[in-house]
């Protein structure tokens, strides 16, 4: 993959995640349960985590370095979720809003400087980005869509 295909890739499944996004109120982005008990606010502050941690990984990887094991450092992923949610829950709107775009335009600015041939095949640098990002945001862009879909049939 190139590149640039790569960079199309991560810009439609970012901009497929603004979708659902698209025309909340502020309410309505604290507005718990979209999931679980995670507000689209929450959610965002999520996504953002998820490339905090790429962006710390990715380099580990590009040195043929293995990032440490979340079952071993957290005791697994939904441990690291649920001890990021409230660390991240306690920043405003307003302050989750900025680190989602500056830490999204981070990364692509990373990614810009990785060498090719980390980028083709199914390197273990290119499943770690696939996770952490476009692979993660189709999941929350669904579960937003459902969410705003059952506040409109009431």
């Amino acid at each position: 993959m190139t590149r640039q295909r790569l960079r199309d890739q991560i810009d439609a499944a970012w901009a497929a995640l603004q979708e659902p996004i698209a025309g909340l109120t502020d309410e309505e982005l604290l507005e718990p349960g979209v999931m679980g008990d995670w507000s689209v606010k929450d959610i965002l502050a999520h996504i953002t985590a998820w490339e905090e941690e790429a962006l710390r990984h990715l380099p580990v990887i590009l040195e043929g370095g293995r990032p440490p094991r979340y079952a071993t450092v957290y005791g697994g992923i939904d441990a690291f979720n649920a001890q990021m949610a409230p660390q991240k829950r306690a920043l405003s709107l307003d302050d989750v809003r900025r680190q989602f775009v500056a830490t999204h335009q981070r990364l692509l600015t990373c990614l810009e400087r990785v060498p090719p041939e980390a980028l083709v095949g199914d390197t273990r640098f290119r499943r770690r980005l696939r996770l952490d990002t476009y692979g993660h945001y189709p999941l929350h862009a669904r579960a937003i869509r459902a969410w705003r879909k059952r506040r409109a049939a009431g």
